[in-house]
């Protein structure tokens, strides 16, 4: 009998969550996270994580699963997800991935490229670099070494160019040769949903809630972890915008309102990666009875 992943994925703030919810306890299932920073048990507020009573309408997995000293990244999780969906399966012929980190989507559904293990003494050394002549020094290695990724990686994320820096110094082979993007094979079928609405509203969405996690307590939060903020974990929109406020590099005003656009524009770059997947059928947050319609009849077209 088939087995249907159903992927409910979509800009950060559209309510993933909440629809998610509605579809699992629909099909009574249960759902596996692919939120990269929902998975560590020491971050709340900031991470947006479902509620005590969203967690206990449906069975989850991989919400504070993990540490933020984990050496935890996509491949790591592809695996350990695999390994938990094939037991699921073993009780449910429906499971839901939801989430909108965009490289756990793609581990799960397509793979991620087998990479070799880096070598610590070139990390160091990497690290060092980064630390005495600051991330310019690293981006400007990386584009005359590997132009390719150059183009695709997030240059404001350091550790992202170290690590390509480091298989690329250890290997004398261009990191992005690495990432042949060939989709692997899955013993299931994949439906994929996205959810969307109007730039204006999602904005306005994304604005209430970095509210709500500021009166929740955020900064509080924030600073708890701010001897950790080298951590790769602590690199992320709502956190890092605080710690530059801790270093007294900009005001408490100016950090929530950085956390507001950086947050618009995280959603832009999950749109745009997102749209590029043809299999991505969109719906709006509020569409949840045409999501299980549509889910239904993409099941029976698959059995018929």
């Amino acid at each position: 009998m088939s087995k249907y992943l159903v992927v409910i994925t979509g800009p950060t703030g559209i309510g993933k969550t909440a629809v998610a919810i509605k579809v699992a306890r629909f099909f009574q299932t249960e759902i596996v996270s692919c939120d990269s920073r929902q998975i560590y048990k020491e971050l709340n507020i900031g991470t947006a994580v479902p509620t005590a009573e969203e967690l206990s309408a449906v069975p989850h997995h991989f919400i504070h699963s993990h540490s933020i000293f984990d050496d935890y990244n996509a491949s790591r999780y592809e695996n350990e997800a695999l390994e938990l969906i094939d037991q699921l399966f073993r009780n449910h012929k429906i499971l839901l991935l939801v989430g909108g980190s965009m490289m756990y989507v793609d581990a799960v559904c397509k793979g991620i490229d087998t990479m070799p293990d880096a070598d610590p003494e070139v990390r160091a050394r990497l690290k060092e670099q980064l630390e005495k002549e600051g991330p310019e020094s690293l981006r400007h290695q990386l584009k005359m070494i590997d132009p390719e990724y150059y183009q695709t990686v997030d240059l404001k994320n350091p550790n992202r160019i170290v690590h390509a820096l480091e298989i690329t110094i250890q290997t004398g082979k261009p990191y992005s040769s690495f990432r042949k993007k060939t989709a692997k094979e899955r013993p299931f079928k994949i439906i994929k949903i996205g959810l969307n609405c109007d730039r204006e509203e999602l904005h306005r969405r994304i604005n209430k809630r970095v509210g709500q996690m500021i009166d929740a307590g955020l900064i509080d939060e924030a600073q708890k972890y701010y001897p950790q903020k080298n951590l790769n974990a602590m690199n992320t929109v709502g956190y890092r915008e605080l710690f530059s406020c801790f270093d007294g590099e900009i005001t408490e005003e100016k950090a929530i309102e950085l956390i507001k656009r950086n947050s618009r524009r995280y959603a832009r770059k999950q749109l745009t990666w997102f749209r590029r997947d043809e299999e991505v059928n969109w719906f709006g947050p509020g569409d949840s009875d045409k999501i299980i319609a549509y889910i239904s009849t993409k099941i029976k077209s698959y059995e018929s």
